[in-house]
């Protein structure tokens, strides 16, 4: 595998505008906190276990971790939570860090390996022992699991749970020092056996076990479990907000328990979010290693792997990746979010990036012959954006920047041999068949018109060329096909690149099946005794890989190895940067044009065999296979009407993200129904499915979402805080009361004037000049102590991203 190169890797400063994440309940915690004074700085971490590659997995928790440090003037740390010897590699260490830091994400000097602590670590493990808070447990794994009791039942203390302390010390240095074989002994936290809460009683916090850590070596015999080096570590760092997903919400008692009991002030504090999904994707690395070992993938890097290192080198961008975690949304309820929206982000994406250019993958030869002398045509890049007429004579590409004129076009070489799709040209057409037929015409693109005159067949009635007549622009045809020319073309090998799998959920049959592999970040991190493993490769899409050889037109030769194209009518394409080479093309297909898996049920119908009595080109629709996936897929995808309600949605301003979820849940499309499709909107949804969306469900909702959008209207218009907002929203939904009217009543809606920030941000610099010429001499972590100050002098009143506008432009003096 080639590494990118590194000169290729963005900076944080490179992507300062990148999206932002959206007001959520943690920000509101941060915004409370600053404001309180309780943090001088806002500090995250985002700590994936290097027992495989970053993965999609990844991306939505590192983007709330790193963003919302960004926008709040804090610092992010990156950690390796590397305490398990036989999974953690420095070449997994390497390449996580590589594709954070190609999705946009700049630690700085804050790089930290959870190994580095250990010592540390059993220090305060001993001082826990020596304050009788832990003590050495000797029973079996499964006499320890009986003991613990169940949720109806407490449990039961062991007989070693009385050992003095200088007992517990004693047996914990000789684990120490490998007295002990593996699983003999364990440290556990001496808390409470009847807690309701089943983490509190007594949870391991070290185990025996023997290893050759890569950082490590042989040093170490006994190793912290997670629970324990978690919240340990966040203290030793700084670390104020911990974020995790909401089924560690348990853990926090573990977390506050440790704190305490250690003394560690002023303490972090950990906050639980809701898990985000995505179909038809799989992010345990048990399973991805599982599909690796069997040779069901070629690798980590395999573009059909969720991994960053496969979707980079499949072709998507860090934008792409980036606006689609913006998109999903925090809130304190698990989703499973629709892959469609990551598939469009791709597409939207590269349709503003992709110059348009023609390749022919299951070429068909056409001989024109009333064509001597070749031409050389001049084709526009971008056919549909061109703006005709502008005064500088330079043209528009579809994100809008302007090019000139040598740039936007390129030449394509008209010969008297050509190649066309083998499905552009049908023998016996079906009804409404728009292509080329024998005696029909139809236009190439760009070229003209053509006459197929006549056709060859070999002995299998397979059509293998088309003797053809190009004709004047006067003639009439009925549709529009793409070509290239044979003597001219470049041949290539195409890999046609779909969905991995061909069920939404392949780790279960329903949604919460199973308990997937995930971590206390939401980023699948991995634990090899939960879950169970179900045969997941039996829903493996049998198409998920396709291989052509075919000819693209010239042009690329001269293009950037990283040129991303749209080929016309087959996709989005770039030449693959591990296998490609100058004299050995390899084009991989990033996506298709189209959602195709939409279609895929009417396609079903259709057959396997193309016009032509050849099977159908590939990579055009997928072919779903066996009555059993007809009825999962039936089950899991949008219907027409929900991708007209889809469509319906986001036309009025809804988030695609948001407007999917929408579309599937009968509950809050009724409570949607009385919304006003004004400005407000896309407020109002994304208020329902992230806030309202399980009081929706139950019926305990009790405003009406005409009442929600004066609310977002005072949102909007910045008289109202986001804090203030989502409060009265709460408060609304429960009493029934109208926000509006809350807000009036009870004074809520004084904000702060342009002229009121200012005076405060001045006021706060001007009580601190040592920390402002600090800041101008490059400490700029200051940032959040400022930011901090002016939220506490405002009262909480004044919105971040306007203190920072203003802290920004203040501080440049």
């Amino acid at each position: 595998m080639t590494a990118p190169d590194p000169a290729s890797i963005p900076t944080a400063s490179a992507v300062s505008d990148a999206p932002r994440v959206a007001p959520n309940f943690i920000t509101e915690i941060i915004e409370r906190d600053l404001a309180s004074g309780k943090y001088a700085q806002v500090v995250t971490r985002f700590p994936p276990e290097p027992s495989g590659y970053a993965h999609l997995g990844h991306v939505f928790a590192s983007f709330l971790d790193f963003q919302t440090a960004a926008q709040y003037g804090g610092r992010y740390h990156l950690r390796m939570d590397d305490t398990n010897p036989d999974l953690a590699t420095q070449e997994f260490v390497d390449v996580i860090a590589e594709d954070l830091r190609w999705l946009g994400w700049d630690w700085g000097e804050h790089f930290y390996y959870a190994s580095d602590y250990f010592d540390r670590y059993y220090e305060y493990a001993e001082q826990l022992v020596l304050q009788g808070d832990a003590y050495v447990d000797s029973v079996s794994a499964d006499e320890m699991a009986r003991l613990r009791g169940d949720p109806r039942t407490p449990g039961t203390p062991s007989e070693y749970r009385e050992r003095t302390p200088e007992e517990n010390l004693d047996m914990l240095r000789r684990m120490k020092a490998g007295e002990f074989p593996d699983g003999s002994h364990v440290l556990r936290g001496k808390i409470d056996l009847a807690s309701p809460n089943m983490k509190l009683r007594d949870p391991v916090l070290y185990r025996i076990l023997r290893g050759n850590h890569y950082r490590q070596g042989t040093k170490w015999c006994i190793y912290p479990m997670y629970d324990f080096q978690h919240p340990l570590q966040d203290a030793l760092e700084g670390v104020t907000h911990s974020m995790c997903s909401l089924e560690f919400v348990d853990n926090r008692a573990i977390y506050d328990w440790l704190m305490e009991r250690l003394g560690f002030e002023p303490r972090p504090h950990q906050y639980e979010f809701g898990r985000r999904g995505l179909e038809y994707t799989m992010t345990s690395k048990r399973k991805l290693r599982r599909l690796i070992a069997e040779g069901v993938v070629n690798g980590w890097d395999d573009p059909r792997m969720p991994t960053l290192r496969a979707q980079r080198r499949l072709g998507v961008t860090p934008e792409a990746v980036r606006n689609f975690a913006a998109q999903i949304g925090v809130s304190r309820t698990n989703r499973t979010v629709d892959i469609a929206v990551y598939e469009n982000a791709v597409r939207d994406d590269l349709n503003h990036r992709s110059p348009r250019v023609m390749a022919v993958l299951d070429p068909l030869r056409v001989t024109l012959g009333n064509l001597d002398a070749g031409q050389t045509l001049s084709l526009p890049y971008w056919p549909f954006d061109v703006v005709a007429g502008s005064p500088d004579g330079r043209v528009g590409r579809p994100d809008g920047e302007r090019v000139a004129p040598e740039q936007a076009v390129r030449a394509v070489p008209l010969t008297r041999e050509l190649y066309i799709e083998r499905e552009d040209f049908n023998p016996e057409p079906p009804r409404g068949y728009k292509r080329l037929t024998p005696g029909g015409t139809v236009r190439l693109r760009g070229a003209g018109i053509i006459r197929a005159d006549s056709f060859e067949t070999d002995e299998n009635g397979v059509v293998t060329g088309i003797r053809a007549t190009l004709l004047g622009e006067d003639a009439r045809a009925g549709g529009v096909i793409h070509w290239v020319s044979a003597e001219r073309a470049l041949a290539a090998e195409f890999r046609l690149y779909d969905r991995l799998f061909r069920v939404p959920n392949p780790e279960g049959e329903r949604p919460g099946d199973l308990e997937p592999d995930f971590d206390p970040e939401g980023i699948g991190h991995e634990d090899e005794t939960r879950g169970m493993d179900a045969d997941f490769l039996r829903y493996l899409n049998p198409d998920s890989l396709r291989i052509t050889r075919g000819y693209v037109e010239p042009s690329v030769a001269r293009d950037p190895q990283d040129t991303r194209y749209q080929f016309e009518r087959q996709g989005y394409f770039w030449r693959d940067p591990v296998d490609s080479r100058e004299d050995a093309l390899v084009f991989g297909r990033i996506i298709t044009l189209k959602d195709a898996w939409a279609g895929a049920q009417k396609a079903e119908g259709r057959g396997q065999r193309a016009e032509g009595g050849r099977p159908k080109a590939e990579g055009k629709e997928p072919r779903v296979g066996g009555g059993e996936q007809k009825a999962e897929t039936r089950v899991q995808s949008l219907s027409p009407e929900q991708e007209a309600e889809v469509g319906r949605l986001t036309g009025l301003g809804a988030a695609e993200a948001d407007a999917r979820t929408v579309a599937r849940d009968p509950a809050l499309l009724a409570f949607l129904a009385g919304a006003q499709t004004d400005g407000t909107f896309a407020q109002v949804v994304s208020w329902s499915v992230n806030d309202l969306a399980p009081g929706l469900r139950s019926g305990e909702v009790r405003v009406s979402a005409a009442d929600l959008a004066p609310l977002a209207a005072l949102l909007a218009a910045g008289s109202v805080t986001t804090r203030v907002a989502r409060d009265v929203l709460a408060r609304a939904a429960a009493s029934g009361e109208a926000p509006a009217g809350i807000i009036e009543r009870e004074g809520l809606g004084a904000g702060l004037s342009a002229e009121e920030l200012a005076a405060a941000v001045q006021t706060v610099l001007a009580a601190n000049p040592d920390k402002v010429e600090a800041f101008r001499a490059g400490k700029t972590a200051l940032m959040g102590f400022f930011t901090g100050q002016v939220m506490r002098a405002t009262g909480g009143k004044a919105e971040p991203g306007k203190v920072a506008e203003a802290l920004g432009a203040a501080l440049k003096g």
